[in-house]
């Protein structure tokens, strides 16, 4: 079992950066992922990263602009966010796979998520 914890969404004007946060707990996993999720759309693949190489994809919509990194001490990852647009408002949630993957950047490929946070772009 993981638990997963983000933290750091919050109000921000565009052109803005956030970071967000992800504490885990519980079992070894192999990838931490984040996606997004808009009201009434589907969830997003924004990026993942290797727990152990700390090797990082992203979806190619947010090259540039979002960066994902972890701090194994700490047992967590974050997605730090630049140059934010109305359009990044979303739900964030980050996810744990237990194991190898060759679904990286889908939703089933990962097993734990966390509860979410919430992000508003707004001027």
């Amino acid at each position: 079992q993981v638990v997963l914890v983000e933290s750091g969404g919050g109000l921000v004007q565009p052109g803005g950066s956030l970071r967000l946060s992800c504490a885990a707990s519980g079992r070894a996993v192999t990838a931490m992922a984040w996606f997004r999720q808009a009201p009434g759309k589907d969830r997003v693949f924004l990026g993942t990263i290797t727990w152990n190489a700390g090797n990082t994809y992203y979806a190619d919509f947010v090259q540039g602009r979002f960066t994902i990194s972890r701090d194994s001490a700490k047992n967590t990852t974050y997605l730090q966010m630049y140059n934010l647009k109305l359009e990044d408002t979303a739900v964030y949630y980050c996810a744990a796979a237990p194991y190898y993957t060759l679904n990286f950047d889908k939703a089933i490929g990962y097993t734990y998520w966390g509860q979410g946070t919430q992000v508003t772009v707004s001027a």
